[in-house]
């Protein structure tokens, strides 16, 4: 059995940020450095030092001098990791009947900065593909079908931005490595509502994604199916849009 001392951080440090957070969790309103010092047990100066570079991380606010409460970041990273549990669990059930429509693997993704991660997905052995990016694993936004979704749900300038920054580096001979090209597939992808990547991020395999969104109409994930180049059926794109729809509306979306 692991004792206590077996549970704590490595680091210092990050023990008595915890510390302080649990203090500043248990108080509605904003606490004074005095109270939080002595409910950690922390001197004054080492509690001040902790939470002044919380709160230019935004994990804390400093109302007035003296007291602190959580931030706002503390919020948003809070919507975020409840926004990606709700969509996995109204996913999961229709993203396996997709499947067992398509027999190809059903991707379930959604944005992290420049990049999505495949947080759920659906497959078998029997859709002759191997799975190259596992639940977890990472892919630039311009190379992929839900990258693309989410790219087009940004104004020009934000898209522009990511090129300059991501370089709009390429991984096969199909990749859109210029600014223009990307730029009209944007365009494609806003007017038919849906994202496909063709053999952009991995030569022989192909994507078609719909985007899945939430109560505020805001665009939180997206459904990809995913299969060998040669066996990617142009019919599977009204079921993925229905499937992407039913999710959408179990996560409270009411839009057409």
């Amino acid at each position: 059995m692991k004792s206590k001392e077996d549970k704590a951080p490595a680091i210092q440090v990050l023990e008595r940020m915890f510390s302080l957070l649990d203090v500043l969790a248990s108080h509605q309103d904003p606490v004074s450095l005095k109270e939080i010092s002595a409910s950690t047990g922390l001197h004054p100066s080492t509690a001040h030092r902790i939470l002044n570079d919380l709160a230019i991380g935004r994990f804390v606010d400093r109302p007035e001098a003296g007291s602190y409460r959580l931030g706002m970041r503390m919020l948003e990273l809070g919507n975020l990791v409840k926004a990606r549990l709700d969509v996995r669990d109204a996913a999961i059930g229709p993203m396996r009947e997709l499947h067992k429509f398509t027999h190809q693997p059903v991707n379930l993704s959604v944005r992290q900065g420049d990049e999505i991660v495949y947080i759920e997905r659906t497959y078998s052995e029997r859709s002759g593909m191997q799975v190259v990016r596992a639940v977890g694993g990472r892919a630039p936004l311009h190379l992929t079908s839900v990258g693309k979704l989410f790219l087009a749900s940004d104004d020009p300038l934000r898209v522009r931005s990511y090129a300059t920054r991501t370089g709009l580096a390429g991984h096969t001979r199909n990749s859109l490595t210029d600014i223009i090209a990307l730029e009209r597939e944007m365009a494609l992808v806003r007017q038919r509502g849906v994202a496909r990547d063709d053999e952009e991020l991995e030569l022989g395999v192909r994507c078609m994604a719909a985007g899945i969104y939430d109560d505020q109409a805001k665009l939180i994930a997206g459904l990809s199916i995913s299969a060998p180049a040669d066996r990617l059926e142009e019919s599977w794109l009204a079921r993925l849009k229905e499937t992407a729809a039913q999710i959408s509306a179990e996560l409270g979306y009411r839009g057409g």
